[in-house]
């Protein structure tokens, strides 16, 4: 499993028009299945890992560049489309309360494939820990509101997920392949429109010794973690917030202390000491363990262990620069000109009227550059 990366987009009201729908339905089902024949499932699963692929493939069909709802429409073609074609391969889940579906989704996917009871559940636990790593685990503030779990028949699978803080929307991308754990380097890129002053980074390379701390704690008598916290926050905690100021903003705003953890999460934290996770993957799947007690359990970290967790934002990759001036990060120009010859080549071949494809390819160069 791997998170290769992550966009994020300026919200646009109002809704896509049924007539645009159909035609990103219809391209979209054309330019896939051109992909799966030509490079095969695992390659087409690949390419939805990659943020500035689907982009590129939102701008070919039609939607905005830089719109946030470019994600959750261009999905939303691909799962009627695909659902319609036998490709071997499905999307499963969507925006709002369709998200919450994922895992009967899975489920009834899981049996037309034949797949074990098993491979079910890893399915499932794979959906469901994509989520919450990137909810809780890298907390900037994304407020988590579309979920989509590309599966093929083979086993191997896609998630493209969003959130949203203030007028922004930021894209998480995450594939099968490449990665032997959830919660340490999950991504190979991430993009943005901006870079958060502050985010506690918890799958950060830097954050490995307050992992590692973190499973320490819970595994202690839980009144002696909630010593800790609650010692955190008095004279080594002030003295930790003027070397770095900054982490107030994250750790304690206005009107909440993170002594003053609700009943649900100190339940949570009394449940992982009688589990006693032997990794950090293991706590963050616990149930009930959320962005406050990871939060928690950092802030010991660093305040009583001098164990610091990573504060930095992991976005790496801009489409509103293109990363043609090296902003935020240069651009991956290999992984850019395959994006954009296998794009072409799909619209080249697909079934459709000379005008139509010439429109695509406009648009597509156009977002290019």
């Amino acid at each position: 499993m791997k998170r290769v990366g992550v966009a994020e987009l300026p919200l646009h009201g109002g809704k896509c028009p049924p007539w645009l729908f159909g035609r990103m339905k219809r391209l979209g089902g054309a330019i896939a299945e051109l992909i799966v024949r030509e490079y095969g499932r695992k390659e087409f699963l690949r390419r939805l890992g990659d943020p500035f692929f689907l982009q590129s493939l939102g701008c070919v069909l039609g939607y905005d560049w830089h719109s946030s709802g470019l994600t959750t429409v261009t999905m939303g073609a691909l799962k009627e489309a695909l659902a319609e074609r036998d490709l071997g391969i499905v999307v499963c889940g969507g925006k709002g309360l369709v998200s919450r579906r994922t895992p009967d989704e899975i489920e009834k996917v899981a049996e037309k494939f034949s797949f074990s009871t098993a491979e079910k559940e890893r399915l499932k636990y794979a959906s469901r820990m994509v989520a919450k790593v990137d909810n809780a685990c890298v907390q900037d503030g994304y407020q988590l509101y579309h979920h989509t779990f590309v599966l093929s028949e083979d086993g191997d699978w896609a998630v493209v997920q969003q959130g949203m803080r203030e007028k922004f929307a930021r894209r998480y991308h995450w594939i099968s392949e490449g990665l032997k754990s959830f919660v340490e380097e999950p991504h190979s890129g991430i993009a943005g429109e901006r870079k958060e002053d502050v985010v506690l980074d918890m799958t950060a390379k830097e954050s490995e010794e307050a992992r590692k701390t973190s499973v320490d704690l819970v595994r202690e008598n839980p009144r002696r973690l909630l010593s800790y916290v609650r010692g955190a926050e008095q004279k080594l905690l002030d003295e930790y917030l003027e070397k770095k100021p900054e982490v107030k903003v994250l750790l304690m705003p206005a009107g909440h202390r993170i002594s003053e953890l609700t009943e649900k999460t100190i339940a949570a934290l009394k449940r992982a000491y009688e589990i006693q996770p032997e990794n950090y993957e293991e706590l963050v799947a616990i149930k009930g363990i959320g962005p406050k007690a990871i939060r928690a359990l950092a802030l010991v970290s660093a305040v009583i262990y001098g164990k610091p967790p990573s504060w930095k934002d992991p976005v790496r990759y801009s489409f509103a620069h293109g990363g043609k001036d090296g902003i935020p990060y240069p651009v991956d120009r290999k992984t850019y000109q395959t994006t954009i010859e296998i794009l072409e080549e799909a619209i080249e071949g697909m079934e459709a009227g000379k005008e139509e494809k010439i429109r695509a390819l406009r648009r597509l160069h156009e977002f290019v550059g």
